[in-house]
């Protein structure tokens, strides 16, 4: 099957196809720094490209088109900062499958896009196909990291799409690394005093703690999300780049080769390897 990712990002969602032996044909990312890493580590054709201008026609035509377009607008916490208002971008994603009408195809966001019931009816009533939603895909099903998605699967075929099986998930203490390289920023000292409008959140390896989402701004904030090391002056720490990525599926070998603000950015905006395993998996089936 040809499978085409598109606003792929770092490419961890990619990740996963290729574990579940799926491999990506094209990924498309507007993010340069994103596409350096996605060439960096994935044997795929990785093209820089922003898909609201980007022309269907230019495509050759997919077996599956997988869409990860951007959940900050739809996030619920963006509340907070009065920016959940949605965004246009589902429009080109829609443009994208109503034109090419590929076999399957796969979207991803965060649980807060069942909010905005324009966004939805667009994705899930495409005309030809049989759609299946699962909400919340939880993260904690295969990793230590509270995170919650969206996956909306539309076929050409109705289709039995298997919910995702509980398995043993490392615990959090197995993705700690033994000398991480973390950087302290006063700000941890004066959050943990509640000088700032919420306490850290603190998890605890040695009490099999499941951490915080891995969120995008962690590099322009570190104090919100620690864990405990009795190693460190106020015993916590924040999370290195490599147990950020490890929260998130991420393996080893996968190099972020790019300052670590952009890779914690990458990462906090990516999809848990696992999902995109799991949804692999789910695709073979499809097609056998």
């Amino acid at each position: 099957m040809i499978v085409n990712s598109y606003f792929s990002g770092a490419g961890l969602f990619d990740i996963g196809f290729h574990l579940a032996g799926v491999p990506i044909h094209k990924s498309y990312e507007i993010d340069l720094n994103c596409c350096k890493v996605q060439k960096h580590n994935l044997n795929h054709q990785v093209i820089q490209s922003d898909i609201a201008k980007k022309l269907v026609a230019d495509d050759n035509k997919a077996d599956v088109m997988v869409f990860t377009y951007p959940c900050k607008k739809y996030s619920s916490i963006a509340d907070i900062h009065g920016t959940r208002t949605g965004d246009e971008l589902f429009l080109h994603a829609l443009r994208h499958m109503a034109i090419s009408l590929p076999e399957v195809f796969l979207i991803e966001n965060v649980p807060g896009m069942k909010a905005f019931p324009v966004v939805m009816e667009a994705m899930t009533r495409l005309p030809g196909y049989y759609v299946k939603t699962f909400c919340p895909i939880k993260t904690e099903t295969w990793l230590p990291q509270r995170r919650d998605r969206l996956i909306i699967i539309g076929s050409k075929k109705p289709f039995n799409w298997r919910e995702p099986k509980k398995g043993k998930r490392p615990q959090l203490k197995d993705i700690l690394e033994q000398d991480p390289k973390v950087t302290l920023p006063k700000a941890i000292k004066k959050r943990m005093k509640g000088m700032y409008r919420d306490l850290p959140i603190i998890s605890d390896p040695d009490k099999n703690d499941i951490a915080p989402t891995c969120v995008a701004h962690y590099a322009k904030d570190k104090s919100t999300r620690l864990v405990k090391d009795k190693r460190f002056p106020l015993q916590v720490r924040p999370y290195s780049v490599r147990e950020f990525a490890r929260l998130q599926g991420v393996p080893d070998w996968f190099e972020f080769n790019c300052p670590d603000t952009y890779a914690y950015e990458m990462i906090g905006n990516g999809v848990s390897v696992p999902v995109g395993i799991w949804a692999g998996n789910e695709l073979k089936r499809y097609f056998n």
